[in-house]
């Protein structure tokens, strides 16, 4: 016999459960001693808890298992939840495990004594809190399982004190998991249909489906049926490039979206949901399926997407199509004035093969798609659920992940200081991250919504709010004081000899980028007017400005 923690940690290791993103406090104590008694065992410190979830979102996507946290009673958790966020929306499996006060405390409600149940609810499809250490490990077993799912999901495991300290944990096995089904017969019959039909028509991927087996599939029935292929405007995971199969992604702008999606008679979703709006506008739709257009669903987030689209490929006849495939192609290597498409330019001309990108660029990276569409393949991470500050924790978790992969990951300035001390997790780790945070000094995303949600009377008092110049917030300083080499580029030059010198020196390293905004002075007070226009304008010109804007 063992005591829960120790009970506990062997569970989580015999489940596959390697790593763990810590941030502990007194009442995890006895959890944190236990990890010496299991090697097997890779405890990771965050110095904050929204860097330990979103390192474990990082390393879910990129493993496809889940990784645990420990995180220190509700505040803890509650630290960490825009990254949960994120993760919820991405279908990522990650297993919280969330000290609380000891059984018999609970009456006294000391000063962090907090409903820790409510507050994972609204990031965590399942919660428990162990009530005995014996029954503990069997709780562990059953959250990992729904972790896994399918669909993968966040988990949450309350560990009260005594639990955890007291003798008599037993491991417990993982449950098998379930087998996942296919499509039903008469929904692959009704989408078969569709495909051969005259109308135009279009998958809408994500999840699973963005992954290289499930694209080939649908890329062989694609060119067999004429379809055209979309990606989820933030994907959890692509995996793109030179011999992959390309893919649109739907444009963040609504407006945008609506020129991608016009005109079609049929769009087949595949671990997908229906396109909406990010935010609502005034005078404009946030259901983005074209009027007339009939929506079929192929796999949900719990079907067996390979499986699925193997079965499509089998009904349509095109098992021995050639997919379209994307061709070797790297941009120039940039020069002239200093940007942040230069950046994105350098990124697709410089990348190695297999890198890892978590693009958290927000404006500054509107034309990466384009510049590393042909670049060798490579893993895209994204923002699936909107909330910033997830991507530098990401890349320690796909570092993590991928030790034998090149991690570059992009920051806006806002975004890098939610989440800043992901950096020092990065020197301790020794993780081969290039971290580019784009300096516009701006929260640029935030001057384009003020404009396209038509706020009346902004003057200087809301535009301060957007405005990250007084004080100069200063990365290099900031990543050197947390162990990283650290750089700043005001040149395209500068920027050039930074990034050679990250990609082949292992470690971490940040470059800082002092660019001016993508979206300023009169492309931004045009913005707002041109998207306007976009669903009176004949579909050739439309989609010629949506390439322009958001290629």
């Amino acid at each position: 016999m063992s005591n829960g923690a120790n009970a506990l940690i062997r569970t989580l290791v015999d489940a596959g459960i390697t790593t763990c993103f810590t941030n502990p406090g007194t009442s995890e104590m006895h959890f944190v001693a236990a990890l010496d008694t299991v090697p097997q065992m890779r405890a990771v410190l965050a110095l904050f808890e929204g860097v330990a979830t979103g390192a474990a979102d990082g390393y879910g996507r990129m493993a496809d298992k889940p990784a645990a946290t420990l995180l220190h009673l509700g505040c803890g958790l509650g630290n960490g939840l825009a990254n949960l966020h994120n993760a919820r929306k991405g279908r990522v499996p990650i297993l919280n495990i969330v000290g609380d006060h000891a059984t018999h405390h609970v009456q006294y409600d000391a000063q962090l004594q907090s409903d820790i149940e409510t507050v994972a609810r609204n990031v965590s499809p399942w919660v428990r809190t162990s009530k005995n250490t014996q029954d503990l490990c069997k709780d562990a077993a059953e959250a990992i399982g729904a972790c896994l799912g399918p669909p993968g999901q966040v988990a949450t495991l309350i560990l009260p004190a005594d639990v955890s300290w007291s003798e008599g944990g037993v491991p417990a096995v993982l449950p098998p998991a379930p087998t996942p089904a296919t499509a039903d017969d008469a929904a692959v019959a009704a989408i078969a249909r569709a495909l051969q039909s005259n109308g135009k028509k279009a998958f809408l991927l994500g999840g699973r489906a963005l992954r290289a087996p499930a694209l080939m599939a649908v890329a062989r029935i694609a060119a067999h049926t004429g379809a055209k292929l979309f990606a989820e405007v933030f994907p959890t995971r692509i995996e793109r490039g030179a011999g992959l199969p390309p893919v649109e992604r739907i444009a963040y702008l609504a407006e945008l979206a609506s020129v991608q999606l016009a005109g079609l008679d049929h769009l087949i979703l595949v671990d997908a949901k229906a396109p909406v709006s990010f935010f609502a506008y005034p005078g404009k739709k946030s259901y983005l399926v074209p009027d007339g257009c009939q929506l079929h669903t192929l796999a949900t987030y719990s079907q067996d997407v390979f499986g699925s689209l193997e079965k499509l490929s089998g009904a349509v006849g095109a098992q021995q199509t050639t997919p379209v495939l994307q061709a070797a192609k790297r941009p120039g290597r940039p020069r002239g004035k200093f940007t942040a498409d230069k950046v994105c330019k350098a990124i697709g001309q410089l990348m190695p093969d297999h890198a890892i990108i978590v693009d958290e660029a927000q404006t500054s990276g509107i034309m990466l798609p384009m510049y590393t569409a042909g670049a060798p393949a490579h893993d895209v991470i994204t923002l699936t659920g909107g909330a910033i500050g997830q991507g530098l924790p990401n890349a320690v978790g796909a570092a993590l992940a991928c030790p034998d992969r090149k991690v570059i990951a992009l920051a806006g300035d806002g975004s890098a200081m939610y989440t800043i001390q992901a950096l020092w997790t990065m020197a301790r780790e020794k993780l081969d991250v290039v971290s580019i945070v784009f300096n516009n000094r701006s929260y640029a995303i935030l001057n384009v919504e003020l404009q396209r949600v038509g706020a009346l009377g902004a003057g200087d008092k809301a535009k301060a709010q957007l405005d990250l110049k007084t004080p100069p917030l200063d990365f290099v300083r900031m990543g050197e004081s947390m162990g990283v080499a650290s750089r700043r580029a005001s040149t395209t030059e500068e920027f050039l000899t930074a990034f050679e010198h990250a990609l082949r020196t292992p470690g971490p390293h940040l470059i800082e980028a002092i660019v001016p905004p993508t979206l300023a002075g009169l492309k931004l007070r045009v913005l707002p007017h041109l998207l306007e226009s976009l669903a009176n304008l004949p579909p050739t010109i439309a989609r010629a400005l949506k390439r322009k804007i958001a290629p």
